[in-house]
């Protein structure tokens, strides 16, 4: 018996036992339920014909001469049909093969970029070794991502990952390679949310003891580059030229290799901000500048983290995680509280919705700004106010007096004998209530 069932991205999947005793899944993707409903059927006729040894009937035998391959290859796959084509002229590639297939296609990414996409294959070929991509499914998909969650990675490294390997396996289905992309599963996490527990805002007071703690002015502008520029480290230091400081206007024009290769993302501008004028003034003072802002740091193979954290611990304070990243947050996070946020997203160079989930953090500083605005709010207060005055016990005694006195309450009494009467206003006596 063929069930039908319907997965959270609106796919149908069609489940039934093979010819072999084996549980089968078969995959129809988008589609009314009644047209999966009735594919369920012919799979339930093939099924029954393969047991009973005969032909399938002639409705499922025309239905299956309409497929298209692809559809006829999904029903091959799991056993029910034979292939259309002989299995040696379709060429599978390995997963090493396929990324490399990729690889060669991509000539607009960076190095860099192609360096983590590497790291990805070799985490694939580890654990698939030489198996063709059309073998892998949903499940290996989900169990390599538990693997690499053992080896053990960040679970940020891992989504990471996955939304790599997804995009491999893509890059296959539209190639025809693959008839689906076995790590588009819900199951499969793919997106970077970012991480409170290792964000860390560096606060004025620690920035002043780490400025005193540099061993060298160039080494001052680094920091205030990455603290009150809120640059990234260390490409956009390295890409920074003394022509690109406006003193007179009092702005910096900052190349951005990251986002270079996003239309009108190449570049942005910053404000001088003062602490960073400060820096980059002494530092123009020391010698006769040459072209590039940092000169003695130019090699990338400079390890800036280490002398960073050196730097640290000689300021007196314990390095925290993702040194460079935080100074960047923590300048969006002081910025946000003074400027809208598209303007400061702009400075940054990220989006506002990359800002809310990895730089923008509730720091201590707002705890006790909102703490004591509340306080001076108190105390501003006419002292004779109290909780009893604010609350019930003024009510009550406004009642009260009201009681008393029942013509101010809106009552009115006309005595004349037996035919005294009396009128109200019911809308304050249900305000009195």
């Amino acid at each position: 018996m063929a069930s039908v069932n319907r997965e959270a991205n609106g796919r149908y999947r069609i489940q039934f036992l093979g010819r072999d005793g084996k549980r089968r899944t078969l995959r129809v993707g988008k589609m009314p339920k009644s047209d999966a409903t009735y594919i369920a059927t012919r799979v339930e006729a093939i099924l029954s014909a393969s047991a009973a040894g005969v032909s399938v009937d002639r409705q499922t035998a025309e239905w299956l001469g309409t497929l298209p391959d692809d559809f006829h290859g999904k029903l091959a796959g799991v056993g029910l049909v034979e292939s259309r084509t002989p299995p040696e002229a379709k060429i599978i590639p390995t997963v090493s093969g396929l990324v490399d297939a990729y690889l060669a296609k991509q000539t607009r990414q960076k190095e860099a970029t192609k360096t983590v996409w590497r790291r990805v294959k070799r985490h694939l070929v580890a654990y698939f070794a030489n198996r063709p991509i059309d073998q892998i499914t949903t499940g290996d998909a989900e169990d390599w991502m538990n693997y690499l969650l053992g080896v053990p990675l960040a679970e940020a490294t891992v989504r990471r990952a996955c939304g790599i390997a997804r995009q491999f396996f893509g890059y296959a289905v539209r190639h025809k390679m693959l008839g689906e992309n076995p790590f588009v599963a819900k199951e499969i996490k793919t997106a970077v949310r970012g991480n409170e527990a290792k964000f860390f805002f560096v606060s004025a007071d620690d920035a002043e003891k780490i400025l005193d703690a540099c061993p060298s002015q160039e080494w001052r502008v680094i920091f205030a580059l990455s603290r009150w520029g809120g640059l990234r480290c260390p490409s956009e230091h390295l890409a920074l030229k003394w022509g690109h400081v406006d003193w007179e206007h009092g702005r910096l024009i900052v190349e951005s290799p990251k986002t270079a290769h996003h239309q009108g993302h190449e570049r942005r501008v910053i404000p001088l901000f003062p602490e960073l004028r400060k820096e980059l003034d002494a530092l123009y003072a020391e010698a006769d500048p040459g072209e590039w802002i940092i000169t003695r740091y130019r090699d990338a193979g400079q390890n800036l983290r280490t002398t960073f954290e050196k730097i640290i611990l000689r300021a007196g304070l314990k390095p925290w995680p993702k040194l460079f990243h935080n100074l960047r947050a923590t300048r969006q996070t002081e910025l946000a509280d003074r400027y809208p946020a598209h303007v400061v997203s702009q400075w940054i160079g990220n989006s506002e919705a990359v800002a809310r989930e990895h730089y923008l953090r509730t720091t201590d500083q707002h705890f006790d700004k909102a703490a004591g605005e509340w306080t001076t709010e108190k105390a501003t207060q006419n002292p004779t106010h109290n909780r009893s005055e604010w609350g019930r016990t003024d009510a009550k005694s406004d009642v009260t007096k009201m009681k008393k006195t029942p013509e101010k309450q809106g009552f009115s009494e006309k005595t004349s004998g037996h035919n005294r009467t009396r009128t109200c206003n019911p809308l304050l006596v249900r305000e009195v209530r």
